[in-house]
């Protein structure tokens, strides 16, 4: 008997994982499970982990790169409503891990919440967001968090609160395999004045970054005190291609996929990147983009 006979009504073999992603690309997943409650989710984590098979877990897509071979492992997908709840109390703002951050951002503007606008324009669900401290110039998501509920591989649940997390550039603490929710605290605001500038922010990021086409968002970390797009550009690599990856000529630290692109074309540009810049810079990139 297979390891997911109990659970056939939410485990699929097989499934590409290419739609998925904002790169639109990669092999497919061994197993793709999409719990309906948490409840569910326990189980299958625990079930997962008794056969010893790999989990990943799949939110937005947007900061990720599947590799064209695919993944031999369990993809979980927090894709179910249970997990994208919103409840709202006063200034708290309790949201699962699964809700996509740039609907969150537009309803909390026109309710006056403020304190998440700086995440207009980033792709991607509260759980993949906060676990990378995802932000820009304008902020970073970890700012508002005031506690995080995570559950480990064995199904052990957990609540963090801010005292115990640390935030820091594309980083945090949270090493739980799982984020189930987050707890937010914002500040009340004018929702005109907030929607006002949940557009410029947005407006921004539109004129600066290629969002209109297939890419992970920004592929390498900033070094201290550095941009890692502007390295790149200094040693002439804006607008390379191999294949059908592209380093954008709007913002060169983004990688476009176009037509007929492959994952083995990203990761070559990837380290055709980190060849020229150590090289000519003497400074290694660090990759913010995940790979599978």
């Amino acid at each position: 008997m297979n390891w997911y006979a109990d659970f056939k009504s939410i485990v699929r073999t097989d499934v590409p994982l290419a739609p998925l992603t904002w790169f639109r690309l990669g092999g497919p997943a061994r197993y793709f499970v999409e719990p309906r409650s948490r409840e569910e989710l326990v189980a299958v984590v625990r079930r997962l982990h008794e056969n010893n098979i790999p989990m990943f877990v799949l939110g937005g897509g947007a900061n990720l790169l599947i590799r064209d071979q695919g993944v031999d492992g369990a993809v979980i997908s927090l894709s179910n409503s249970v997990f994208q709840n919103v409840v709202i109390e006063g200034r708290l703002v309790r949201v699962g891990a699964g809700m996509d951050v740039l609907k969150l951002v537009l309803h909390l503007a026109k309710l006056g919440l403020a304190g998440l606008e700086c995440q207009a324009g980033i792709p991607g669900t509260v759980g993949g967001e906060i676990r990378m401290n995802a932000g820009g110039a304008f902020g970073n998501i970890g700012s508002a968090v005031a506690e995080v509920t995570v559950m480990d591989s064995y199904g052990g649940i957990l609540t963090r609160r801010r005292d115990d997390l640390v935030f820091e550039y594309r980083r945090s603490n949270i090493n739980a395999k799982f984020i189930l929710e987050a707890l937010f605290e914002l500040t009340p605001e004018n929702p005109d004045r907030l929607a006002q500038r949940v557009k410029e922010i947005w407006m921004y990021k539109r004129n600066t970054q290629p969002l209109r086409d297939n890419s992970a968002g920004c592929i390498f970390r900033n070094p201290d005190g550095l941009s890692a797009g502007k390295l790149i550009d200094e040693v002439g690599l804006k607008g390379h291609r191999i294949g059908g990856a592209e380093i954008s000529v709007q913002h060169a630290n983004f990688i476009i996929a176009h037509h007929g692109a492959s994952s083995a074309d990203v990761l070559a540009l990837m380290e055709l990147v980190r060849q020229k810049v150590r090289e000519h810079k003497g400074i290694t990139l660090e990759s913010e983009v995940v790979i599978w």
